[in-house]
């Protein structure tokens, strides 16, 4: 299912891409009035808040709702940027259009519920407002792009979709793991979508912000949604992945935008020889599962096993450190080996079960 698509005509200015910036969470209207100040007053057009912020257990700073409506239009009214918020109900939606918020999003607890997104895409019919839609929690990329198209379907064409990276039980660097390979696959289906980065809930620390700004940068994403305190040691929501409006300034100044140049005979070239490799690898994986086939025939006259774990051990390991040695990482080779041993046994069984 396509989607049909305007731009989203978010304002921008020649050093940067799309930025919106501001807290997490509208603690008070003289915390607001303080941040967007600053923010405005460096050079941003968008300014966000949080103004519904159910957490992930009760008991924290949910938002003030409704009551912090007029501090986002007085910000509005003062600074003359455009407003942003999140909406996870039609109420929401109906209050922020109520208060002349300019752009909503949808976070990623919202869009993992069908029921949820429709529910919103049904409030939002016939209206003409940028809605920008966060990956769900987990990374499952068909969620995602259910969660665009119900919204869609609405006749909201000004859409965009929002990078926030995906829940892990596993210690890692990140708060939320970026898999970058999902929001690359989302922009391949759609290459006209917008997408923005959210390096404030894929870092989860100030000081993770600025480097995964420059990558997403360097992935082609068209713009970045960063959270921005006046004191972000005294937020009440999620404070040390804050950053004031002088150290994002900071960063946006240093971004390097990459030109989207045209092909020149150079890179032609040097794709004709990726391209060259990838026959070269084809070739070698169809004659290994001839190889993985033969096989399969042997165990098959002597009654063996399909999976031999000892063997597949060996594999991996054996690989993952001749990987290492020539400058890969052991995972990455780790993976694909997995998946070559995965396609081997899918045949080997074929022919078994004959």
């Amino acid at each position: 299912m396509d989607l049909e698509l305007q731009p989203l005509n978010l304002p921008s200015d020649y050093r940067r891409p799309i930025v919106i910036a501001g807290p997490c969470s509208a603690e008070s209207e003289e915390q607001l009035m303080s941040t967007a100040t600053n923010l405005a007053n460096l050079g941003c057009h968008m300014f966000r808040a949080g103004i519904w912020k159910p957490r992930t257990k009760p008991g924290g700073f949910e938002g003030h709702g409704e009551k912090a409506l007029p501090w986002l239009k007085r910000v509005k009214d003062e600074t003359g940027m455009l407003t942003a918020t999140e909406v996870a109900t039609p109420e929401h939606v109906e209050l922020a259009l109520k208060y002349d918020v300019d752009v909503l999003w949808i976070g990623a607890r919202t869009s993992a519920n069908p029921f949820a997104v429709q529910a919103l895409a049904d409030a939002l019919k016939g209206i003409d407002v940028p809605v920008l839609v966060k990956n769900p929690v987990n990374p499952d990329l068909e969620l995602w792009i259910g969660a665009l198209q119900r919204i869609n379907g609405a006749g909201i064409k000004r859409l965009g979709a929002i990078h926030r990276g995906f829940s892990s039980i596993d210690q890692k660097l990140y708060r939320n793991t970026p898999m970058w390979h999902l929001p690359i696959e989302l922009k391949r289906r759609y290459p006209t979508l917008p997408i923005v980065c959210d390096p404030s809930h894929i870092g989860g620390r100030r000081d993770l912000i600025a480097p995964l700004c420059q990558q997403a940068m360097d992935m082609g994403f068209d713009g970045l949604i960063v959270e921005s305190h006046c004191t972000p040691d005294e937020a009440w929501s999620d404070a040390k992945q804050q950053v004031t409006p002088d150290v994002l300034d900071f960063i946006l100044d240093r971004l390097v935008i990459r030109d989207n140049a045209e092909l020149t005979e150079s890179l032609s070239s040097l794709r004709k020889q990726i391209d060259e490799m990838d026959d070269n690898l084809m070739d070698l994986l169809t004659r290994r599962m001839r190889v993985s086939r033969e096989i399969a025939n042997y165990k098959k006259e002597h009654n063996m096993s399909v999976v031999q774990t000892g063997r597949y051990t060996e594999i991996l390991d054996k690989r993952g450190a001749q990987g290492t040695m020539c400058g890969m990482d052991a995972n990455f080779v780790k993976k694909i080996y997995e998946a070559i041993h995965e396609e081997s046994v899918r045949q080997q069984m074929e022919i078994i079960n004959q």
